[in-house]
């Protein structure tokens, strides 16, 4: 019995020895196949990821795309700059980097010593430093110190079309203006620097670095004229100084394919230092988000980012929607006894004692507000808001630049005869400069909405890869016929009328003055402005002068076509030496 123990027990140990065996045979062949697998299947993800343990990488920045003026003058160009990097692992004597990097940055010692201090693959110090100061950095020659050329943007006028251009941060990516809208095709492709090290960090010399090379963004031509748009700043300036006004603001376009050749909102602010705000504004004091406000006031564009009332320019709109719609003809003749009664309110002419019997050319050249809300009344609150419609005034110019506004009107259930009369001499609904520019240029130029547009063309540096930009065009926005008649009515406002003073010795010029206040009324303040074109028969330049809170005389007719008139003495002569249309 005992044997027979003996022997079972035996059987088991040996039995047992055997499962071990064979579990042991097992996973020994699942590890040699895991090894066989890692080592043919996935040996090339496993030495990409020892490759990366070993590698250290350095972002190198794009050229920026640069910005070209319509006679390929450069206003955005870019600057030759340098970044700071550290990598601790390669540091052989910190406390030389660091006082050699306070010294030559500026930078205290806590923010340096952090940085250089910090287990990481790499840190950067600062960037966008000085070329100069990054040459005399490398020229120490420290362990551990990396210094990288790339790019800064650069703006050779400073300050000349800053709300039109914009700028880029400090990563080189478009902050406003031009350079935001057309950041795709500006701001290239970065490369990269990739250096080996070894197992404590340390860069091996004789692996050499491995460069991909950045490649440049495209070049961005502009239909902005340099010439005209620095002329048109110079008047902005001077009517801003002499006249005391908040702001001033002139737009100059060709009414016919709406190429913006000039907007200028001064006061402008300097593209190279776009975060110091004007001189004199008190910034101690200021919260975060208050300075941000501070900011976004100083870079806001009035032609395209503010509403205001137009006033007396927006009769060329009414008068455009009663000569269309067959609620009045040239020759109509009306009665201005110096006000108009609608329903219970009573609304005065500009001229206390009236204007008398008149034509309706007569009436506009007179600014005759009571011939204007009858025109208005004629058409009626449906018919007129067709015509809004039909002129675009609903809808956004698409201009190629952000934040356009709106066009705030009264929804059409909310008209009543009142507001009718009111929006029929410019009052009480806004709209932005662009969209009055852009509506008087369908109805003078034959009934084309255009699209207003600074962009013309991409290419590379050396010209090639050219792609030309198209914009939408609406026919038929009036009929050739209520064009002509326009050009006619507001070549007499000019040259007999109310925008006299716009009138320009040996050219043919049509206009409308404006002048109307700012909300709240009665609070003494008005917008004086005037709208210009010319030839008056074939018109290829349109330009407004919008003078905001003016001091003293307010009147557009007297402030605001004047300035108009010397732009156009300059500019008229330049342009027909350009031949008008250069694309």
């Amino acid at each position: 019995m005992n044997e027979e123990k003996h022997y079972s027990h035996k059987t088991y140990h040996r039995s047992k020895t055997v499962v071990i065996f064979f579990l042991c045979f097992a996973a020994f062949l699942g590890l040699m196949g895991r090894l066989a697998y890692l080592m043919i299947f996935q040996s090339e993800y496993y030495t990409q990821k020892a490759k990366e343990l070993h590698e250290r990488e350095r972002s190198i920045k794009a050229a920026r795309g640069r910005i070209v003026d319509a006679n390929g003058k450069i206003l955005a160009d870019n600057k030759t700059v340098c970044t700071i990097s550290v990598i601790h692992n390669q540091i052989t004597d910190s406390e030389r980097v660091i006082s050699v990097l306070c010294e030559e940055l500026g930078l205290s010692d806590e923010y340096v010593r952090e940085r250089v201090e910090k287990y990481s693959s790499i840190e950067k110090i600062k960037s966008n430093v000085d070329k100069e100061i990054g040459d005399a950095i490398r020229a120490y020659d420290l362990d551990g110190v990396k210094v990288d050329e790339d790019y800064k943007r650069y703006y050779p006028y400073d300050s000349l079309a800053s709300k039109v251009l914009g700028f880029t941060g400090g990563d080189n990516q478009g902050i406003i203006g031009l350079e935001v809208i057309y950041e795709e095709y500006l701001q290239g492709e970065a490369g990269t620097i990739l250096t080996v090290t070894d197992a404590k960090g340390v860069e091996v010399a004789e692996a050499g670095e491995e460069r991909i090379e950045p490649v440049s963004g495209q070049d961005l031509y502009v239909s902005l004229d340099m010439n005209i748009q620095s002329y048109a700043t110079q008047l902005a300036v001077q009517t801003m100084e002499t006249k005391e006004a908040e702001s001033v603001s002139i737009l100059v376009m060709n009414p016919q394919n709406g190429e913006i050749l000039a907007m200028v909102n001064v006061p402008e602010f300097n593209l190279n230092d776009p975060y110091t705000l004007p001189e004199g504004t008190d910034s101690d004091g200021l919260s975060d988000e208050e300075l941000q406000d501070q900011l976004n006031q100083m870079w806001r564009n009035g032609c395209i980012n503010d509403t205001y009332e137009p006033g007396s320019t927006f009769k060329i709109i009414t008068a455009a929607a009663g000569l269309e719609s067959g609620a009045v003809k040239t020759t109509d003749t009306f009665s201005c006894p110096g006000y108009i009664m609608v329903e219970d309110r009573k609304i005065r002419c500009h001229k206390v004692g009236g204007h008398g019997a008149e034509d309706f050319v007569q009436a506009t050249m007179n600014s005759c507000n009571p011939v204007f809300i009858t025109v208005g009344l004629r058409i009626g609150v449906e018919r007129f808001y067709d015509y809004f419609r039909q002129f675009g005034l609903l809808d956004k110019t698409g201009i190629d630049l952000p934040g356009e506004a709106a066009t705030i009107m009264h929804q059409e259930e909310n008209i009543g005869p009142v507001e009718l009369a009111t929006i029929s001499f410019g009052q009480s609904f806004q709209i932005t400069p662009i969209q009055l520019a852009t509506t008087v240029s369908s109805i003078i130029n034959g009934g084309k909405r255009v699209t207003p547009h600074f962009g013309v063309k991409v290419a590379d540096s050396d010209g090639s890869n050219s792609q030309v930009f198209t914009y939408p065009v609406r026919e038929n926005v009036v009929s050739e016929e209520t064009s002509e008649t326009m050009r006619y009515i507001l070549e007499q406002v000019v040259a007999e009328g109310g925008g006299k003073n716009g009138a320009v010795e040996g050219y043919r010029v049509g206009g409308k003055t404006a002048t109307s206040q700012t909300l709240p009324r009665g609070s003494g303040k008005y917008i004086a402005s005037f709208l210009g074109f010319a030839p008056a028969d074939d018109p290829q330049v349109l330009a407004i002068a919008i003078i905001n809170t003016p001091q003293g005389t307010y009147y557009g007719g007297q402030i605001a076509a004047p300035v108009v008139r010397q732009l156009f003495e300059n500019i008229l002569p330049y342009l027909e030496k350009m031949d008008y249309n250069r694309t």
